[in-house]
């Protein structure tokens, strides 16, 4: 069975939005990405949908985890892989 649906907002040249990305790749996630420097309609739906300017944005379902920052914190406090299973 597939968890929740993984989205990410990124931009191109961005050293979090890479980390993010290999985070989720290294647990063998699978992620739709909406690149903002592909289409610039991508930043403003991510900022109406988070709250937020900067890149990454992560969501995992209904969640809204944050950044790449937050992605990782939530992984290092064992939180991520529950989520990632629909927990």
């Amino acid at each position: 069975m597939a968890g929740p649906h993984v989205l990410i907002y990124t931009r191109d040249g961005c050293g979090y939005c890479t980390a993010a990305k290999a985070l989720l790749r290294g647990k063998g996630v699978a992620f739709e990405e909406r690149n903002a420097s592909r289409d610039p309609a991508f930043r403003q739906e991510m900022i109406r949908v988070s709250g937020r300017t900067t890149f990454p944005q992560v969501f995992v379902g209904e969640t809204h985890v944050g950044g790449c920052d937050d992605l990782h914190d939530l992984d290092a406090r064992g939180g991520l892989d529950p989520l990632l299973a629909g927990a």
